[in-house]
């Protein structure tokens, strides 16, 4: 594992594991919404074909997406591990739920100085929302590019629940330190 895409639906906890697998291999961790949104208003980063093309250059490297439409190919090519968290509904929303409330509440800073806002809660876009309305076709996705002859060299770990995710966690080996 040195090149790891790490997929889901929002509010999956794809950023979190990202994290955690990065700081256990000693692998650089990415986040696409950080490489996507680069300024206020949610202003998006027209650098984000070469910045991805960089990173996904490196030798190593986990980025927790799917990828944007203009980078994902791109992302699916260059990885050689994916661990989908295939987390159903009822895990999912109470998850990005929550997430959203306490950003909403704290005005928490997030990708490029944003915040999300009450008046935001009523956007199709907003996080919420989005995971609803996205779930069943991002899985369909997902699934979809974990099956394409494409992508066939890529190790898939599928988790269908967070326990499993857990789990294998656990299983692997921490960086020694040099």
């Amino acid at each position: 594992m040195e090149r790891i895409l790490v997929v889901g639906v929002t509010g999956a906890g794809k950023s979190t594991l990202a994290r955690a697998v990065g700081e256990r291999l000693g692998v650089p961790y990415h986040e696409m919404d950080a490489l996507y949104f680069t300024g206020p208003d949610w202003t998006v980063n027209e650098a984000l074909t070469d910045d991805v093309l960089r990173i996904a250059s490196e030798p190593r490297w986990i980025i927790d997406s799917i990828g944007s439409p203009e980078v994902r190919d791109l992302l699916w090519e260059k990885a050689d591990t994916v661990l989908w968290l295939d987390y159903p509904r009822r895990v999912i929303m109470p998850r990005v739920l929550r997430r959203s409330l306490r950003r909403t509440v704290t005005r928490e800073s997030i990708f490029g100085g944003n915040r999300e806002t009450w008046a935001g809660w009523l956007s199709r876009e907003h996080p919420v929302w989005w995971a609803w309305s996205q779930h069943t076709s991002r899985r369909r996705e997902i699934d979809h590019r974990t099956r394409d002859p494409r992508f066939a060299p890529l190790t898939t770990h599928r988790f269908a629940r967070p326990d499993d995710t857990v789990a294998w966690l656990a299983t692997l080996v921490p960086l020694l330190p040099t």
